[in-house]
């Protein structure tokens, strides 16, 4: 079980806390706060279009469409996370922020989709297809990309404050619920803004301090190989640094990131993450036309490159730096120093604000990873409230006026915020060792099938309702077996012995999400030809074509 604890060390720190930081904070909230009602004053909420799309009036800069798209996706979590990998294994993991190349946006002037199961709706006929992705997206957002966000932001809150969980957590979400509620999703892309802004302000402060602190990048690589703990497990090797520290791509059999999961692998899951995924795909679709589309994309590409240099290399800083600490290996003082048994290579990041930045700099960190929380929670309110009233709500009450659906979508995010705050104490008791690797694997088991069936969906004519249904069962079925078996048989501590089955260690969880993709594709080709096919309706306006992408009747496959 995960126990919070807070070491002498810490207490230290606590007790330099100037109220310098203290003003910093508290100057951010009110700024955060205004900027989210001020916002809300300029787009019109009494709409659908005003309140789930933000009046489809965006502008990719310099209110950018292109800072929400990156402020979204690097919520608290990965600040945490990817420091935490990287401290714990080296540069590999900047390969998941370097997959997001590929986008594949809806046209919204012709279509008018507001999510991505209303255009497989649309595409296939019927509801179950349309109803199975609205849920599933909802219940990922709940347990994974909340969970996540609240667990990393409340930790480095905890280690840097000493507020109590529940006290710094539950702040967080009233406020981030505030002007999400009250002003949709215009006012959740005028504050990424600002948090874009806020972050790499603080990012590129704190790198910095840090490369000053070890002597630079050369030497970084010098004294990360030599970061091993004073107190260390006998007969075992799992305090050592990787020797393929600084390798991007890895041995493809003992690699803990094999490269041909992080090439193929990979590029699957992100083409569910900015392809399908509804958080991302709001935004591409609340622009004013597709230029603006492109040019977000771009941007947010050309964003995704900076997590490397100002996340990434600190966390493996932060480990060269207090090996015993970040790099701890013996699950009793692992305890004493974070709480967690399995490591504790998640607090790289937050070690390093508390041990380098000066007061009122610390303010500004604590800030940062405020406005990461924030802006990753605004986005996936707004979005999973959108899912649920158009394509849950609405198929339910097809006659619900305007006014109905605006007032669903306000009383989900609500609950959402009370679930979230529920799930506090689960997330006090989870493997925070495991905390990223648990979120990659999990959408290495359930989006690759959703990956297929779209990507086919979009480029094969032939695919029809039956064969996208059955294909996404048998994923699910196949995903959650697997799954099933991680939590059953959960990787082994430093220096016991794994009882894990062979087969569920000699597949990584890149290469089953590849094994997995390619399933799917056989069971929906080989059901959609055993079945009528699609009408030419359902084809005609709905499918990649090169008279519809030259006529711009349904979308632009476009790379960034």
């Amino acid at each position: 079980l995960m126990i919070i604890n807070l070491s002498p060390p810490m207490i230290d720190h606590l007790s330099s806390f100037s109220f310098s930081d203290i003003i910093v904070i508290v100057t951010y909230f009110l700024l955060n706060l205004a900027v989210g009602i001020w916002s809300s004053c300029r787009v019109s909420r009494n709409t659908l279009s005003g309140y789930f799309l933000a009046g489809r009036d965006m502008a990719w800069w310099p209110v950018s469409i292109g800072a929400s798209l990156f402020a979204s996706s690097e919520g608290s979590g990965l600040f945490i996370g990817l420091a935490g990998t990287g401290a714990a294994g080296g540069i590999a993991v900047t390969g998941f922020e370097w997959n997001v190349s590929r986008q594949t946006c809806l046209n919204r002037v012709c279509v008018q989709i507001v999510t991505m199961p209303e255009y497989l709706g649309r595409r296939f006929g019927g509801e179950r297809i349309r109803t199975y992705l609205a849920v599933l997206s909802l219940l990922l957002s709940v347990f994974t990309k909340i969970s996540t966000d609240l667990y990393s932001g409340a930790l480095f809150i905890q280690v840097c404050l000493g507020w109590n969980l529940y006290l710094s957590t539950v702040l967080m979400l009233v406020v981030t619920a505030f002007y999400t509620i009250a002003g949709g999703l215009a006012a959740v892309i005028y504050t990424d803004t600002l948090q874009t802004f806020v972050m790499i302000v603080g990012a590129i402060i704190l790198t910095i301090t840090a490369f000053n602190k070890i002597g630079g990048y050369s030497n970084l690589e010098r004294v990360y190989s030599l970061a091993v703990p004073s107190k260390i497990i006998p007969n075992s090797t799992c305090h050592l640094p990787r020797e393929d520290a600084m390798h991007l791509f890895r041995d493809a059999v003992t690699g803990d990131l094999p490269w041909p999961g992080m090439t193929l692998g990979l590029f699957i899951l992100a083409t569910w993450y900015w392809c399908t995924d509804q958080v991302i795909v709001q935004r591409s679709l609340s622009a004013k036309n597709m230029s603006h589309v492109k040019g977000a994309s771009i941007l947010a590409a050309y964003l995704k490159l900076l997590p490397f240099i100002f996340i990434i290399l600190p966390g493996m800083i932060s480990r060269a730096l207090y090996p015993d600490s970040v790099g701890c290996v013996d699950p009793e003082e692992c305890v004493r120093v974070c709480g967690a048994e399995v490591g504790c290579s998640n607090i790289a990041f937050p070690t390093l604000v508390i041990e380098l930045m000066p007061s009122g700099l610390r303010g500004l960190m604590i800030a940062v990873m405020m406005a990461a929380l924030m802006s990753s929670l605004t986005s996936i309110f707004n979005s999973s409230s959108t899912l649920f009233t158009m394509d849950i709500w609405k198929k339910h009450r097809p006659r619900a006026t305007e006014k109905e659906l605006l007032l669903v979508g306000r009383i989900v995010t609500v609950i959402l915020v009370v679930v979230s705050v529920v799930w506090i104490p689960i997330l006090q008791s989870a493997n925070s060792g495991q905390l990223y690797v648990y979120i990659q694997s999990v959408t290495s088991y359930l989006a690759p099938p959703v990956t297929a069936v779209f990507t086919l969906a979009v480029f094969w004519k032939r695919t029809n309702e039956q064969g996208a249904f059955w294909g996404l069962m048998v994923g699910l079925v196949v995903g959650v077996c697997r799954m099933v078996l991680e939590f059953a048989f959960p990787p082994a501590r430093c220096g016991i012995v794994d009882s894990a089955p062979a087969v569920l260690r000699s597949v990584h969880y890149l290469h089953f999400a590849i094994l997995l993709c390619g399933l799917t594709v056989i069971v929906v080709t080989t059901v959609s030809l055993l079945t009528p096919p699609p009408t030419h309706e359902q084809v005609c306006t709905h499918t990649y074509s090169k008279h519809n992408y030259q006529g711009g009747k349904l979308m632009e496959v476009f790379c960034c």
